[in-house]
């Protein structure tokens, strides 16, 4: 299973590669990819289907690691955690999710990056 994770990595890579949103381009060498069903049956986690922990991606389910969009996304969230490690995180206590910047930046980038 992890080998078909770390294969969905690059080509995530790549879209976010191509943007060049920070000074240094993403690294998915420590980056994992989880399957943890339990955990998104818990209230916080129940209304997504993805979740990015700083060198961590966490999935639903096996069938989304080809949402080749989900994974985008997710490590997108690595990347801004990578540059801002504390402020990204801090941020949705402070502003939410709805209106974050950052997940706006996520969405932002993996739609930008499916144009490419």
């Amino acid at each position: 299973m992890q080998t078909e994770a770390r294969t969905a990595l690059a080509p995530a890579k790549a879209r976010l590669d191509s943007l060049g949103l920070y000074e240094r381009p993403v690294s998915i060498d420590r980056v994992a990819v989880l399957i943890l069903p339990w955990l998104f049956r818990l209230p916080w986690f129940s209304r997504f289907d993805g979740y990015a922990m700083w060198n961590l991606i966490l999935l639903r389910s096996r069938e989304l690691v080809v949402d080749e969009d989900l994974i985008c996304h997710e490590l997108c969230h690595v990347w801004q955690m990578q540059h801002h490690p504390v402020r990204m995180p801090l941020s949705y206590l402070r502003l939410g999710y709805a209106r974050n910047p950052y997940e706006e930046e996520a969405r932002r980038a993996c739609a930008r990056a499916s144009d490419s």
